[in-house]
Parts: structure tokens; C-alpha cells; sequence
């Protein structure tokens, strides 16, 4: 018998007898259940009245122990994808075998006509190539780590996938992954270890004849919260997931993460704290992007900072917000492995009234390309209890540029350095932000527009200011030098923006800088100017 939870007054019981193969070689067991979303928001709310249960790391040794490189080895076969020989289904879903790092089971179902049937494990769906691993050896129940779409527009590269804790990741026209979504956040940042919340069962729903819209259900557990997820997935140039999430708290959370979001920070044009690689740039994101409930739009570039950086941006009713790679220039990368130039930006879109709360930002040292240190999510300003019901619908858009844009001048470059005049000598430390914008009105400016950088610093002295045409993005450079005060090394919060008689022209550029230690601020006057 299926191990299964006693969920809304109802005991399901499946059979571990596996059922014949469907049109495309995968098993499923037992008989069929019917299945809504709503009857999914009901197990979640009643999973949460229920001690959690964690199934990490049940599996056996022989899995657990492998390599990064003997995972590797492990294939799905694609000629066992499910709906593949189906030839008006228009996706495919593959599957993720378990091992490694991915020591959780997770269990699949397809859901056809309202009726849902667990999909069965079998050693055969795999290729094991040598990885060493003994396919006889293993159970027919095991389950799996995860699955990922294929589209009828290429069926070797992947749509998306669904892979560890409650992450998963999709792409755009590039067809490139980059950074990462998740289901929910708990506790991220602060003074103990962070709560990775779990996808532990999906409902891969069969597309209709010709269908260009999937739907995927998940099932969501942890220590603090479950909840119930549907994804209405549609591909394009703009891949668009529709997201509706239902959150019940078990416990008191003091930091909800909704719509969160993981990418990558090491090295780009406004910080090279880590500038020993060959690489001039190296991110999934340069900056995050949002659109407050006032309207107003905000560019926040980011950075890999000497210590871990957490701002919230306090905010009600966002219009949205996102990770974005704006810079698309394959030169500024030079990267011909992974393509930073061409990974996704993720734009989120809240559907309903979020209410006030705060967008999130986490930056956290790294000093390898492999670690994802950024996070950004929305965070509801009001207490989280447990026995609540938190509804949650939105918009994800993975793509090279977010589907919204302002009217304003957007910001295309982040430049820091040396403050001080070229061929003078430095009698003190000041440090130069350089920022480049482009689009909205600026290209109707005439030669002689009273275009003023309106600059803001939370501490320190502001000097040396400019605002000039830039040829060569067709826009404006603002440029400023930060005097930063004596002491320690506090984080300066920055503001620009460029305005034209009283009327802003472009987004808002925000910026947090920390000086460095009062022994690091070298002035680097040279021999001829001592």
C-alpha cells in the first residue's frame, strides 16, 4: 500500500500494483482520483494542522554517495517522455532521478480529465551510463526528484523544470536558463539557518489537443507552512507562468518570502571586489527592477558585497518587481560556455492586492560563479500565524526584457572608481558613481535641454556633478563623486534621478555603497603629482 496522509477526513489508499503503460511507456498506479485545485488547497490547509514529516534522504546509500559527475550520468531516456507519442500535445514532460544533492522523494501524477493517477517509477525510464549504479538494484517505489517540459519547438532543450526544495527555473526565447524562482521563502537572512520549503507532490495536467497552455499543481510542506500552487504555463519569446499560491502557516513566520527570487552576482561593470577572473562580468542578473504601488519605477543595481547586504524597499500594493539582465552585450562577458548575455530576467506581476509589505533584496558575498547570492522577494508587512489562509496569485515573465516598461529613461550602466580630477592631485578619499541612461524622452532633447541629475546621499558630501549626452548608448551620462565621512565603514544610500524644468525624465537609480576601512582609502596620486 502507498504511503499516503489522512487529509480532509478522507484516508486515500492506492495500490502498489502498477497499472498498464500509457500511450508512451510510463506506468501509473493504482486508480484514478479526482483532483481539483480547490480539493488541493484542502489538503494543504489540512496537512498544516498535522506535524511536519520530513522524508529527506530516503534513499538508499547508493544514490546518496554519488558524485557531482556520476549524477551526471544519469539520463532520463527521451524516448520514454510522457505525451510523447501523442502527436497533438504540443509538451513533453521528462523526469529527474533521484541522488546527490536531491534526497528527497517527490511524487508525480497526470492528471487527465479531472482524474489524477500516480505516475510509477521504473529503473527503465533511465539510462545510467557509468555512473555504477545497479538498476536492478533499486525499488520500484522510489519516486523521483523532479520533472522539466519539453516544447514542440525543440524537443532536446528544456522549457523548464522543477528541480530541489520548492525551486525551479524556466526560459525565454534564448532558450537559456538562468536564475531561479521559488515557491516560497522562510526566514531568509536572518541570525539562524534559513527554511527551505518543499515541492513534494505535482499534478502534470495533459494539455488539450494543440494546447499552448500547461498546467502544473504542486503541493508544497515544511516545518512552518504548506501550500497549495497551480502554474499555468505558456511559452513564447516571454515564457509567462500564471501562478496561484494558497499559504497556510503551522507556526508564527517572521519572514515570508512570496515570489521569490535566486540569481547570481560576482563580478559586473559597478563592482569588481572579485575581479580575478578573466571574465569582465560575471551574473544572471545585473540589477532588480520595481514598479511601486505609486507608480514610480526603480533600478537597484547589484553587487557582491564584503558582507551580506539586506534592504527592504517598503512599499503597498507593488505594481511589480524583478531580477533583470539588461546588459545583453555578449563582449561585455565574453563567456562562449554559459552565455551571461543571454540569461532570462524574471519580472513578477502581482494579480491581487499584496497589501503593504516591503520587496527584499539579499546580497551575499561569494567568490565563485556557482553560488546563487542574490534573493529577492516580497514580504507582507502583517504578523504570519498559523491558521491563516494567504492567497497569492501572480504573474512570472522569463525573457530578455520584462513585458512592462516605463515611459522614463531606463538605466543601461553602473560605473564605479576613483573619485578625485583627472591630472590633480587627490587630498582626499571620494569615491565616482557614473550612470548611464538611455530611452524615454532623452533622444528628443534638443542640444541645449536643461537636463539636471537630481542626486541624493544619506551620509557623506556630494561634489562634481555632471550630466552630459552620450553619443554612444544615445542617452545621458550623470556623473557625481561621494565624499564619504570619516569612521567606520557604514553603508551610504544613494538616489538619481535626471529631471527636466521640475519633471522627472527617467527611473530612479538606487544604490547602497560601503566605504571601505578608513586604512583602505588609498588616494593612488602619482609620483609627478606628489
Amino acid at each position: 500500500m502507498n504511503r499516503w496522509t489522512v487529509l480532509s477526513g478522507l484516508f486515500f489508499i492506492v495500490l502498489s500494483v502498477a497499472q498498464p503503460a500509457t500511450a508512451d511507456g510510463v506506468k501509473t498506479l493504482g486508480k484514478a482520483e479526482a483532483f481539483d485545485y480547490a480539493g488541493l488547497k484542502g489538503m494543504a490547509r489540512a496537512l498544516a494542522a498535522e506535524p511536519y514529516v520530513s522524508h529527506a534522504g530516503e534513499l538508499p546509500p547508493a544514490l546518496r554517495d554519488l558524485s557531482w559527475d556520476e549524477y551526471q550520468q544519469v539520463a532520463f531516456e527521451h524516448d520514454q517522455a510522457l505525451w510523447k507519442n501523442d502527436p497533438r500535445s504540443l509538451f513533453r514532460a521528462e523526469f529527474f532521478h533521484l541522488g546527490l544533492n536531491f534526497d528527497t522523494p517527490v511524487t508525480l501524477y497526470e492528471l487527465v480529465d479531472g482524474k489524477a493517477r500516480e505516475i510509477a517509477y521504473s529503473p527503465s525510464l533511465f539510462d545510467y551510463g557509468k555512473s555504477g549504479i545497479k538498476a536492478g538494484r533499486l525499488s520500484e517505489r522510489l519516486g523521483f526528484a523532479g520533472f522539466r517540459f519539453n516544447f514542440h519547438t525543440d524537443w532536446q532543450r528544456d522549457l523548464l523544470a522543477f528541480l530541489g526544495a520548492s525551486y525551479f527555473r524556466a526560459v525565454g526565447g534564448e532558450m537559456q536558463y538562468g536564475m531561479s524562482a521559488r515557491g516560497l521563502a522562510i526566514d531568509t537572512a536572518l541570525d539562524r539557518p534559513e527554511e527551505f520549503p518543499r515541492f513534494t507532490r505535482f499534478w502534470l495536467q495533459k494539455p488539450p489537443p494543440g494546447g499552448a497552455t500547461a498546467m502544473v499543481y504542486a503541493l508544497l510542506d515544511s516545518p512552518s507552512a504548506t501550500g497549495a500552487f497551480a502554474f499555468a504555463i505558456t511559452p513564447g519569446r516571454t515564457l509567462t507562468m500564471r501562478v496561484d499560491a494558497a499559504i497556510y502557516p503551522r507556526k508564527a513566520i517572521e519572514r515570508l518570502g512570496i515570489a521569490p527570487l535566486t540569481s547570481m552576482y560576482m563580478v559586473g561593470e559597478n563592482d569588481r571586489r572579485a575581479h580575478w577572473d578573466w571574465r569582465p562580468e560575471i551574473h544572471d542578473s545585473d540589477g532588480l527592477a520595481m514598479r511601486t504601488g505609486a507608480g514610480e519605477w526603480l533600478w537597484r543595481p547589484l553587487t557582491n558585497p564584503r558582507q551580506l547586504q539586506f534592504n527592504a524597499y517598503a512599499d503597498a500594493a507593488p505594481k511589480g518587481f524583478g531580477l533583470l539582465q539588461r546588459d545583453r552585450n555578449f563582449d561585455h562577458y565574453q563567456d562562449d560556455g554559459v552565455f551571461y548575455d543571454k540569461r532570462p530576467s524574471v519580472w513578477v506581476e502581482p494579480l491581487n492586492d499584496w497589501g503593504e509589505g516591503s520587496v527584499q533584496l539579499v546580497e551575499i558575498p561569494t567568490e565563485d560563479e556557482t553560488f546563487d547570492n542574490i534573493v529577492a522577494f516580497w514580504n507582507p508587512a502583517a504578523d504570519v500565524e498559523p491558521g491563516q489562509e494567504l492567497l497569492y496569485s501572480y504573474n512570472l515573465y522569463w525573457g530578455s526584457r520584462p513585458p512592462f516598461d516605463a515611459e522614463l529613461a531606463r538605466v543601461v550602466d553602473t560605473f564605479t572608481g576613483l573619485g578625485g580630477v583627472v591630472g590633480q592631485k587627490r587630498n582626499y578619499y571620494s569615491r565616482r558613481f557614473v550612470v548611464d541612461f538611455k530611452g524615454g524622452k532623452l533622444p528628443m532633447l534638443g542640444a541645449k535641454a536643461a537636463l539636471v541629475p537630481v542626486i541624493d546621499a544619506s551620509a557623506g558630501r556630494i561634489e562634481t556633478t555632471s550630466v552630459r549626452p552620450l553619443g554612444s548608448v544615445g542617452g545621458y551620462r550623470a556623473i557625481f563623486d561621494l565624499v564619504p565621512p570619516a569612521g567606520g565603514p557604514e553603508p551610504i544610500n544613494l538616489k538619481l534621478y535626471l529631471e527636466q524644468d521640475g519633471q522627472p525624465m527617467s527611473e530612479t537609480w538606487i544604490y547602497q555603497w560601503t566605504p571601505p576601512p578608513q586604512n583602505e582609502r588609498q588616494l593612488h596620486n602619482p609620483g609627478h603629482l606628489q
